[in-house]
């Protein structure tokens, strides 16, 4: 299995303890995402200690204010290192306030003309702005491989499939009140689903009392699985095949 979505650096643990226990798990890949340029440069130091860990290095929505130009130079170059196999996570977000929409555009069309001109896959956060994220990708991502990190947008499936984006699930798929994203996880097409855990966020239910960490991506993996009516072994390698297409690794 592996982890489409993790925040390494943000988890409580040593990184050498959570990648022991992720490999302990049946985890056999990790993609720690960067929120910054600190963190972007975090995960590239994870995945040059670590064979199981790889990067993606982004400018989160909450964290773009003042976005600059200088903010894109420095993200192309973290994006241009071979360690780095995506872009993101990017995106809107208006759930909190964070960052003026202005600056989340300006990082987000950023974001997208970097993934773009390197050839890397993009990860997008949308909170509280679907139509929003939704209609910027549609305008300005063609040819681009777009992940919906933490699909929060069942009632939108279909439309989001019809655009070849990949549709990645966290644990809060687990819920017992999230049924309509358990059924639309029953839906998605073998070739664009993805598990992760956004850890240290969104605990699958089985652990919920708990910060989450990588290991925990097989409990998200196995509740996706008995959704889809398949076998967990089946599903592990569809998972590991539609990642290694995507990320290259």
């Amino acid at each position: 299995m592996i982890d489409s979505h993790t925040h390494l650096d943000f988890c409580d643990p040593p990184n050498a303890e959570l990648v022991d226990e992720a490999l302990a798990a049946g985890v056999t890949k990790i993609l720690t995402v960067g929120t910054d340029a600190a963190s972007s440069r975090d995960a590239l130091a994870a995945a040059a200690e670590f064979a199981a860990v790889f990067a993606a290095v982004g400018h989160h929505p909450n964290n773009a204010t003042g976005f600059s130009g200088a903010d894109r130079a420095e993200l192309r170059e973290l994006a241009s290192d071979p360690l780095c196999h995506a872009v993101g996570e990017t995106g809107f977000d208006q759930y909190r306030e964070g960052a003026p929409l202005e600056d989340q555009r300006l990082a987000f069309e950023a974001q997208i003309e970097i993934a773009g001109e390197l050839g890397k896959p993009l990860i997008i956060h949308t909170r509280d702005a679907d139509d929003l994220s939704i209609d910027t990708l549609r305008e300005r991502a063609e040819g681009v491989r777009v992940i919906l990190h933490c699909f929060t947008m069942p009632t939108r499936l279909e439309e989001c499939l019809a655009e070849g984006w990949w549709i990645s699930f966290a644990g809060n798929v687990t819920y017992p009140k999230a049924a309509e994203l358990a059924e639309a996880a029953a839906l998605v097409p073998d070739d664009r689903l993805l598990v992760e855990t956004d850890a240290p966020y969104l605990t699958p239910q089985l652990r919920r009392r708990e910060r989450n960490r990588p290991a925990n991506v097989v409990h998200t993996a196995e509740f996706v699985a008995a959704k889809r009516g398949v076998d967990y072994a089946s599903f592990d390698q569809m998972v590991e095949r539609n990642a290694a297409e995507l990320f290259g690794w």
